[in-house]
């Protein structure tokens, strides 16, 4: 029997090793060494021609689509991908309606058998069309044509697409916690990490309030401040204060400090 070559590529290391671990209960499968970057995936695959690939998505340095895009550009073939993620955002629509697979983060037992066996029984099916759905499934789920997309990928643009996430993963840990947007009553800076206040608690995330921004609807929450975030419907008042500055009272009491830039903004939204 053939094994597939089966490359885990996670820049977090618990949930790199976890995989990893129940993949080798598929004999069908063969497990290379872990991946632990982006940067690192892109010359094994290159190099070492995994079959399958479980590949994450939020990672730092490249994204998935983007470890994919580099091995493209050196002019390498594609293994059958299989995409991990926290985010259960425009992937997973996605990957839905294509051979290619999806898993979850945390990943349940039954879903990876399942997306296991199915990778298994039509990788004899696998053809050169395979190669261009990588690219093409995220063009067409983010309704950008795929010229389009892959020079947002050269320029180091964001892919988003037309809809927004109802849930924020945030890593910390090992452990991965899924917070609901509609939870949030507020984002707040502290240096490189942003504080996300969800009901009665505070969750720590490393990514910069321009890429929350993208994932927030803006409907719904607005920058008050370079380094703060609210939830609209949260607001309880807009004050003006005697020095001419305004602030923000949430309806838990908390005040935030609203920049000039932003107040008529704010002021709109709060009155419609």
């Amino acid at each position: 029997m053939n094994r597939l070559k089966t490359l885990v590529i996670d820049d977090e290391p618990l949930a790199r090793k976890g995989l990893a671990i129940r993949l080798q209960a598929f004999e069908q499968l063969q497990l290379m060494p872990e991946c632990k970057s982006s940067r690192e995936a892109v010359d094994i695959i290159i190099e070492n021609k995994p079959d399958l690939i479980f590949l994450d998505i939020q990672m730092p340095g490249l994204n998935g689509f983007e470890v994919l895009k580099a091995v493209q550009e050196k002019g390498h073939e594609l293994p059958v991908v299989v995409f991990v993620t926290a985010y259960d955002t425009y992937a997973i629509k996605a990957f839905e309606v294509r051979a290619l697979d999806y898993l979850l983060k945390p990943v349940d037992d039954d879903r990876l058998a399942e997306c296991v066996n199915r990778v298994i029984s039509e990788h004899q099916t696998v053809n050169d069309e395979h190669q261009e759905k990588l690219i093409s499934l995220v063009a067409e789920v983010t309704g950008q044509d795929t010229h389009t997309l892959l020079q947002k990928l050269a320029s180091g643009e964001s892919i988003t697409a037309d809809q927004y996430p109802e849930y924020i993963a945030i890593k910390d840990s090992g452990e991965i916690t899924r917070v609901a947007v509609k939870d949030i009553k507020w984002i707040d800076a502290a240096g490189d990490y942003m504080c996300i206040h969800a009901g009665d608690d505070t969750h720590i995330l490393r990514r910069t309030m321009k890429e929350l921004e993208q994932d927030l609807n803006p409907k719904l929450f607005q920058r008050v401040h370079r380094s703060a975030i609210v939830n609209i419907k949260q607001v309880e008042k807009l004050c003006n204060q005697q020095n001419g500055e305004y602030h923000l009272q949430l309806k838990n009491g908390q005040k935030l400090k609203v920049s000039r830039s932003y107040k008529d903004r704010i002021k709109q939204l709060i009155l419609s």
